[in-house]
């Protein structure tokens, strides 16, 4: 066989191969501040690329916490005006950062809950932002909620309940100020659910509980479920910002960040220019893996080596 005809093998050969992936979770990083004991939820920030916000369970400070690819914290927001009685969730929308004071473990003690919005800041860095509040009511009384979501195209409120039988919530088109804002149910939900989040693109949107999530295209139309790995008490996930993989977290001190990939059933159209949500193809958030890369690359070289040997042998062949 000619060289010529060897180099043609061995590409077919390399072409063939499947391209190497991460196609597992993985652990991102571990959250080591002091401060954040209990992050209940997560949202994935799309105008500063690699930042994830979370925040800490009831009886806190009212702050959000602006944490790096490598769970380090950035800023610090603290939210003027409002009150952290039962912080369970939060969801980034088209006009800032939401955080729902939603909870209600006995179920109808408080007859209305709260959600706080303050505009995501321009530039990352503590401070203090003063933060609009919305008072929630749902048709059918008082529930126990984990799981709030903003729809990124229309900005729409959604929430779903904690308990058996969850349900789904949807808000009016526009949350006001004065007043209560009804909340609507409009689906099921999974059961025990405690976080959930709108695709960056709002075709999708996915649920969690303790043990795994689903994701669904519209309320009560499944898609997809997700295997999540063991947490100690995992409560928070998010999209990544290009709504391929998922983020998810657990309470606790010195809990890992987690990268879950999205189902090919649930995943986006890719864009042939994508890369990292950053555009540094480094994979944080969402991006192709530092470590799929290292293996295209081995996979490369093996077969670049086997070429050669066969090419060395043939030649000796040739030459006795």
């Amino acid at each position: 066989m000619p060289f010529a005809a060897l180099v043609l093998v061995g590409t077919a050969v390399l072409t063939a191969m499947p391209a190497a992936a991460d196609d597992g979770p993985r652990k991102l990083c571990t959250i080591k501040d002091s401060r954040i004991g209990e992050s209940s939820g997560l949202a994935a920030s799309r105008r500063h690329p690699g930042i994830v916000y979370t925040f800490n369970d009831s009886g806190g400070l009212p702050q959000v916490f602006a944490l790096g690819p490598d769970c380090r914290t950035r800023a610090t927001l603290t939210f003027a005006g409002a009150r952290n009685r039962d912080w369970e969730a939060m969801a980034l929308g088209p006009d800032g950062i939401y955080v729902g004071d939603i909870g209600d473990n006995l179920d109808g003690a408080w007859p209305y809950v709260t959600v706080y919005r303050i505009p995501e800041p321009a530039r990352l860095r503590s401070q203090t932002v003063r933060a609009t509040a919305y008072r929630i009511k749902y048709a059918d009384g008082p529930r126990n909620a984990e799981t709030m979501m903003i729809n990124p195209r229309t900005g729409r409120l959604y929430i779903a309940s904690k308990a058996f039988g969850d349900s789904l919530y949807e808000g009016p088109k526009k949350l006001r100020t004065s007043g209560f804002n009804v909340m609507h149910k409009i689906s099921g939900a999974p059961f025990y659910a405690t976080d959930g989040a709108f695709a960056p693109d709002g075709r999708t949107f996915v649920i969690r509980g303790y043990w795994d999530a689903e994701i669904y295209k519209a309320p009560g139309k499944k898609i997809a479920d997700v295997s999540i790995p063991s947490q100690k008490q995992g409560e928070g996930i998010t999209f990544t910002a290009d709504g391929r993989s998922l983020l998810v977290s657990s309470e606790g001190d010195d809990q890992a960040l987690l990268q879950v990939p999205v189902p090919a059933s649930a995943l986006p159209p890719r864009s042939p220019s994508a890369t990292a949500s950053d555009g540094s193809g480094k994979g944080h958030a969402g991006g192709p893996t530092s470590g799929s890369k290292k293996l295209s690359t081995v996979s490369l070289v093996v077969v670049a080596g086997v070429i050669v040997l066969i090419a060395g042998l043939f030649a000796r062949r040739r030459g006795s």
